[in-house]
């Protein structure tokens, strides 16, 4: 039976301290009315899966947030290092486990999914099908498969969820949702034990030969894990991660993205081009990803690398080991708390994406270059300034389009979000928090 005493439990003030952790003080009643919500839809007879026959057991809530990459742009797929935080923007899903094994799951604004998971020991159903490619059938197809291998038992679960990390914007919305519903399975099924490196290589596995995109760890790894960290890829089985203390309320700034409105839609080729480029290169000396090398072997070989593989495979190349090692420089100047340092080699990071890995724009869309554009708004904003503060800005994550990132003063906050929503319009500021917790179930 479903236990009528949680939205009681929601307004109470215990809930409102775990609010206030996840949002901040200032979102306790937003986000008290946004869990209300979602829990009343699976009373009131909105929600078409709460049937007692196939349900048994209380609601339980469930959060996963997004992530903001802070260096490290395109590394971790080969093997290189990042810093990455999660954030106040999260996936929330009311879930309840089901008597049969059928998932459902409902996202608020999109498609219903019931994927049916009929045998758990790798009959065809938990195979990948190639008609659920890109789909989020496939995530949860995958990560129930992956578990199972893994020794999980699986079982259904109807869950209500409503994501708040803005689709597109490069703030990873899948990896929320796939270590979140891994999460929800581990939990009901498992132990719900299984570490934040654990969740996110089974998202990861789901969203590469599942999903059909060949990402890499970091933002299934943030996403998971919670807190701004400094993620070693060196050996992707055991990642090296490292709880880092990153204030910039402290220092009078404020972290923030700006939607430049791009669509995802048909990049898929273009993210896939980036690491297939730099293994290519890797390649060329007979290794698998370029962690395995140096700069100077490759710079050594640059004429033969522009005749084989191209000018641009180069210049990714060179990205790569120039970000790898300005992310030890960029996590030492956090740990001696130098935030004009740490600065500087944001903007020098944004200018390598720009220049040398070059993933500011699509060249199969070159009018469409609202990443650049927003670079360029940004860097003038920063020139008219009369403030001798370190201004910085940079392309985030995945580019091609989505967002940018920005470090702004506190006083100029709001002439700033001005100045971008004249262009790119209203609401498209947001700022981040830094956020404690990475996926979990709240008890209140």
């Amino acid at each position: 039976m479903i236990n009528s005493d949680l939205p009681e439990k929601i307004n109470s003030k215990h809930a409102a301290e775990i609010f206030a952790e996840l949002y901040g003080e200032d979102h306790i009643e937003t986000a008290r009315n946004r869990y209300n919500t979602l829990i009343n839809e699976m009373f009131n007879g909105s929600f078409p899966e709460t049937e007692l026959v196939n349900t048994s057991g209380d609601l339980r809530i469930f959060s996963a947030p997004g992530r903001t990459e802070l260096a490290g742009n395109h590394t971790d797929h080969n093997r290189g290092k990042v810093l990455a935080a999660s954030i106040q923007l999260d996936s929330v899903a009311i879930v309840q486990k089901r008597n049969d094994n059928i998932v459902f799951f409902r996202s608020t604004g999109f498609p219903d999914v019931k994927v049916k998971l009929t045998d758990l020991h790798g009959a065809p159903d938990l195979l990948s099908k190639p008609e659920e490619t890109g789909t989020t059938e496939a995530l949860i197809r995958g990560i129930a498969a992956e578990l199972n291998r893994r020794g999980c038992s699986i079982g259904g679960f109807s869950a209500n969820a409503a994501s708040i990390v803005l689709p597109g914007s490069g703030l990873s919305s899948s990896a929320a949702v796939e270590v979140l519903i891994c999460r929800i399975f581990d939990s009901l099924y498992g132990e719900g034990n299984r570490t934040p490196l654990e969740i996110a290589q089974i998202g990861q596995y789901a969203e590469n030969a599942y999903f059909g995109k060949p990402c890499g760890l970091m933002d299934q790894t943030a996403c998971a894990a919670g807190g701004a960290v400094a993620i070693d890829f060196a050996d992707p089985d055991n990642p090296i991660a490292e709880q880092i203390n990153f204030d910039l309320t402290a220092a009078g700034y404020i972290l923030c993205v700006v939607n430049t409105g791009g669509s995802h839609a048909d990049l898929t080729a273009d993210y896939a081009s980036i690491p297939a480029e730099m293994k290519a290169v890797a390649g060329f000396f007979g290794k698998s990803v370029l962690r395995e090398l140096d700069k100077e072997t490759i710079l050594n070989r640059a004429a033969d690398i522009r005749k084989k593989l191209g000018d641009r495979a180069l210049l990714r190349a060179i990205h790569f080991f120039d970000e790898n090692a300005r992310v030890d420089i960029m996590l030492n100047a956090l740990k001696k708390e130098d935030i004009n340092r740490f600065l500087v080699l944001v903007n020098e990071s944004g200018n390598s994406s720009l220049e040398l890995l070059q993933n500011v724009y699509s060249p199969n869309n070159p009018g469409s270059q609202g990443i650049t554009t927003a670079l360029t708004l940004t860097k003038d904003f920063f020139r008219r300034q009369k403030t001798t503060a370190q201004l910085a800005c940079r392309v985030h994550g995945g580019g091609f389009a989505g967002t940018i990132q920005a470090y702004i003063p506190a006083d100029t906050i709001d002439a700033y979000r001005t100045n971008m929503e004249a262009v790119f319009g209203l609401n498209s500021v947001t700022p981040l928090r830094i956020r404690p917790k990475g996926v979990i179930e709240l008890v209140f």
